[in-house]
């Protein structure tokens, strides 16, 4: 019980005092799940919206791939991208291994399955609705694309959240194609793991409860933004 209660109160110190390594840690972290969520939103939503509005060949495959790579595990993509940044993958190359661009990539392809078959599903129901309006003022592909995510943007900015929601909490992927390298490519997450495993429950604790106020963060931000899309949407129904 004493080593619990001695935790929170480094905890709590770290927190209070802005521990220098503890802010390097989550500004690394935020940085690399910022912009995979991001790249993942920018391809995503399109490709979710494309998925609900357009007939082609292969349209059903993808939608089931999409869906099916929803529960993708982490250590796998980390794997595949470990093989395929190696020197002697086919991207060695590039020398992204143990980069911080290596897990952006990680996360983005995490995220990615998810923001697409979010948006597909929110997509999906908005075109019903208004599919055949779309289609007697004869609006191309690019120009229903950009109506459906507007109509929906409820669900595009909920598949957009949910996109961050599981780069933020990503750690297998990150792990293996970073390396949790100090001062370089160690993210809260990973740090949470080594600190943990080496005894030091402050610091560990102390990230913890700040991934915590993110999520809840996020949370709030998305209840928010609902509300007010909701009540503009009223408003104009008016």
């Amino acid at each position: 019980m004493s080593e619990i209660i001695d935790g929170v109160r480094e905890a709590m110190a770290l927190l209070v005092g802005l521990d220098p390594a503890l802010l390097q840690i989550l500004r690394l972290s935020l940085t690399i799940s910022l912009s995979a969520a991001l790249a993942a939103a920018v391809v995503g939503l399109p490709l979710g919206a494309v998925l609900a509005t357009c007939e082609f060949p292969g349209r059903g495959l993808l939608i089931l791939v999409a869906n099916a790579l929803l529960g993708l595990p982490p250590v796998v993509v980390g794997l595949a991208l470990y093989l395929a940044l190696s020197r002697s993958g086919p991207l060695g190359e590039l020398g992204l291994l143990f980069t911080p661009a290596a897990m952006v990539l990680a996360q983005f392809l995490l995220a990615l399955p998810i923001v697409a078959a979010l948006s597909h599903r929110a997509m999906r129901a908005v075109w019903l609705s208004y599919g055949d309006e779309m289609r007697m003022d004869g609006l191309d592909i690019s120009h229903r694309i950009r109506h459906v995510l507007a109509i929906g943007r409820l669900g595009a900015v909920t598949a957009g959240l949910a996109g961050f929601g599981r780069s933020i909490s990503e750690v297998g992927a990150i792990l293996i194609v970073g390396g949790n390298i100090a001062g370089f490519t160690r993210t809260a997450t990973t740090a949470i793991t080594l600190e943990t495993s080496e005894g030091h429950f402050g610091f560990a604790l102390a990230l913890g409860l700040v991934l915590v106020a993110i999520s809840v963060a996020v949370s709030g931000a998305a209840f928010i933004i609902e509300a007010r899309l909701r009540g503009a949407a009223s408003w104009e129904f008016t």
